[in-house]
Parts: C-alpha cells; structure tokens; sequence
C-alpha cells in the first residue's frame, strides 16, 4: 500500500517555548539568546551581544499571533489574504518559504493535523 504524502498545507506551526517574544502596536519581537561555545566566544572576543531581537513584519507578526498550536497553515493563509488583500500575493509561496524560514531558525516546529492524517 502507498502512503499519501504530506502536504506541507496540513501541518500546523507551533511557537517553541524556548524564545521569549513580545507585542507592541501588533508588531512581535522574538528575543534569541545566544549559547554554546562559539556564542560565548564571539561576546567575549567580538562584543556580540548575548541576545539578538528579532523584529519580524507586519505579515509575520500577523502570522506569529495567530500561531495558536491548533491552526494549520492553509488557514493562516487565508486569514492572511483576508487582512492583506492583495499586497499578501503570490500568497502560499510566501507564507511557505516564511515558514521554512521560522522553522530553520527553530522559532517553530510543525505538527500534522491528526484529523487529517490518512
């Protein structure tokens, strides 16, 4: 029997609980603290500081906020194109490559919808 393959729409993003954020006139801040080795190195060595801030957009503050563990991104999709109109276009391309972007920072994991799953 083939197994259906994923479709990346389905998953629903999750915040990691690791990264302290903040809201202020709906645009988040999500505070990165640098550890490890290299980290301590480059504070020490090259005066980096020990936690960046990370300012995200108006789209992705809009995205961040409704990152409820419970909506995928289909959804966040639409909610977006319903609060940008046409300035959000090409929609899922974007909000794709934002995601991969969140995710390789590990500013968030995914789960699959389980009412979904076949």
């Amino acid at each position: 029997m083939k197994r259906k393959k994923a479709n990346f729409l389905d998953y629903i993003p999750l915040r990691n609980p690791k990264f302290t954020w903040s809201e202020e006139n709906g645009l988040v801040t999500v505070d990165m603290i640098h550890t490890g080795v290299y980290a301590a190195i480059a504070q020490k060595v090259f005066h980096r500081p020990r936690v960046s801030h990370v300012r995200l957009d108006a789209y992705g503050s809009f995205l961040w906020l409704r990152m409820d563990g419970e909506t995928d991104i289909t959804a966040l999709g639409k909610q977006l194109e319903e609060e940008f109109g046409e300035e959000a276009q090409p929609l899922y391309t974007r909000l794709a490559k934002y995601m991969q972007t969140l995710y390789n920072n590990q500013f968030i994991a995914f789960r699959r919808d389980r009412a979904n799953k076949k």
